[in-house]
């Protein structure tokens, strides 16, 4: 394992606490603005989340890869469904994509490991 995704997700989330205290008007409409992004439409909420989780690789977002592969397996999102937008991320963003491809798909289990049911 080289990242520990779901605490760099729990980390994050604090420091994005401190700005939302910082700048609450720009904080609150960002939300908005996630919440009708990602809201179901002609695309489902799943398949958005892939999609943001493939942006997050192209643009190589450590925080965005954390958030988007969480919110993928809270989603529904099957491991062949990362791969394969991992698949697209990766022709799109060319080699540095396949390193960050191989980053989410690492986070993705490590978040899909926490939902799993225990023996």
């Amino acid at each position: 394992m080289h990242k520990d995704w779901p605490q760099m997700a729990k980390e994050l989330s604090g420091a994005i606490k401190q700005v939302r205290l910082g700048a609450p008007d720009v904080m609150k409409n960002f939300s908005a603005m996630a919440s009708a992004a990602t809201a179901n439409g002609a695309l489902d909420s799943k398949t958005k989340e892939l999609i943001a989780l493939g942006i997050a690789v192209a643009i190589r977002c450590d925080g965005c890869v954390a958030f988007h592969a969480q919110a993928a397996v809270r989603h529904g999102a099957s491991r062949e469904e990362v791969m394969d937008a991992m698949g697209l991320a990766i022709y799109m963003g060319a080699g540095p994509s396949l390193m960050y491809a191989a980053q989410a798909v690492e986070a993705y289990d490590q978040f899909a490991a926490d939902q799993a049911p225990s023996a």
